[in-house]
């Protein structure tokens, strides 16, 4: 019995398995990538949405397929107690449409342009770019004309994203899947083809073959990966007006200088998807984080949650998967926290509790302040300084109290002078600008 109770005590807690914490290290990225994000939409004009994390299970099951892998293996469903059937939001675009339709966005100004940044959930096996818990940025165009400059639009949009993060030479694979006339006839086809595998086939593509062909091209299985190569070529059968479309988004790329490779075999694993369908990965290569920003065209999707056909395209992109190629590419955020910020020292008593004022007075100023108040010993401090990075320290003593001043000093050259008190928030803004 006290053994039992001595390994009770040796328990600790730690994050779902797929969840994880951001930690203040972490922040510059963070801030970095929605920072970006945000002027990208107000460049491009869009408004800003947020849906509630908690959506009814149905608006995905009708829009994602029930037979996705969102749907089948990946929700995080529970049941109220008033009864209602809940999940937690595993992707934006059904909630986003569904808001467009309650508010009756329709009637306002067409297109409506909308992006998004906020947390998602899948219960998906946790891996490389992968957690169970992961945010998304987005934006979306929905309603007005089914024009092809829209799919342009939102490609330029992901492209500008990469390129303010500095991940450079992204490759954009592209390809469309058609639509209601003609895809029905591909997939005919397609199956036809697979059937004389079925046999070869892994356990999740002999239910694709039968119930969404098109999901046979997103397996990753070895064995699977000869048969893709050789599958008949959607493009070949893309009606007149399919096949338009897709060039006029390529012609519009090609305007403005973004390089693309057409891909036969994209598709992506949502059902609402018709039309143009496209993906971005680092280096131009498919690493092992698979896609960026990635996204398409979903037209028919209004028209499973209850409304009319709309137009609608648009892209996201994993704010994790976005950090991990940053590192990998020892990209530096701008306006790194540490390289603006100055740290305050005192020494003795009464400078302790002058320092608490002067540091709430330099906070007011709008400068960012760091400290180690609490440590007595002023080369405390200045180690603590040091730990965190920062390059100037304030130090307050009892003669500069008696003086009104305040000492600076650059902690890379030694270097210190005297700056009285009510000058100083001036020449600290001076040297951190």
């Amino acid at each position: 019995m006290d053994k039992e109770k001595i390994k009770e005590k040796k328990i600790t807690f730690q994050a779902p398995r797929g969840m994880h914490d951001i930690l203040p290290a972490d922040e510059p990225y963070w801030e970095r990538i929605e920072n970006a994000a945000k002027q990208l939409a107000r460049t491009y004009g869009f408004g800003r949405i947020e849906t509630p994390i908690l959506e009814f299970a149905d608006l995905y099951k009708k829009t994602a397929g029930e037979e996705s892998d969102v749907v089948e293996k990946e929700m995080y469903v529970l049941k109220t107690k008033g009864g209602d059937v809940l999940a937690l939001r595993p992707e934006y675009t059904a909630g986003v449409s569904r808001a467009y339709l309650e508010h009756a966005m329709s009637r306002m100004g067409q297109p409506q342009r909308l992006s998004y940044f906020g947390p998602l959930f899948r219960h998906e096996r946790p891996q490389l770019g992968r957690y169970r818990e992961f945010t998304q940025l987005g934006f979306e165009v929905l309603g007005g004309v089914n024009d092809a400059i829209y799919d342009a639009e939102v490609i330029t949009i992901a492209w500008d994203l990469l390129s303010e993060l500095k991940i450079k030479n992204p490759l954009i694979k592209i390809n469309s899947i058609g639509c209601r006339v003609c895809r029905p006839i591909y997939k005919k086809q397609l199956q036809n083809y697979y059937r004389n595998h079925e046999r070869e086939l892994c356990e999740d593509c002999g239910r694709r073959l039968k119930n969404n062909p098109l999901k046979l091209f997103d397996c990753k299985n070895a064995q699977c990966q000869p048969f893709k190569e050789k599958a008949p070529n959607f493009l070949d059968k893309l009606c007149s007006m399919c096949t338009t479309h897709f060039k006029e988004v390529l012609e519009y790329l090609e305007e403005v200088g973004i390089p693309y490779e057409v891909d036969h075999r994209l598709v992506r694993g949502l059902d609402y998807y018709n039309r143009t369908v496209f993906e971005m990965f680092a280096d131009g290569k498919e690493e092992e984080l698979g896609a960026l920003p990635a996204g398409g065209r979903y037209d028919y999707l209004m028209e499973m949650i209850g409304g009319h056909l709309t137009p609608a395209v648009g892209f996201a992109a994993g704010v994790e998967r976005l950090i991990m190629v940053m590192k990998a590419k020892e990209i530096v955020p701008n306006g790194n926290r540490l390289q603006k910020r100055v740290f305050l020292t005192h020494a003795g008593d009464t400078a302790k509790k002058k320092a608490f004022l002067l540091l709430r007075d330099l906070r007011k100023a709008g400068i960012a302040v760091s400290e180690a108040l609490a440590k007595e010993s002023l080369n405390a401090q200045l180690r603590a300084a040091d730990k965190e990075g920062i390059g100037l320290a304030l130090i307050l003593g009892q003669k500069e109290i008696y003086e009104k001043s305040v000492i600076i000093r650059d902690l890379k050259t030694g270097l210190q002078e005297s700056v009285l008190l009510d000058k100083i928030v001036e020449e600290i803004k001076k040297r951190l600008k």
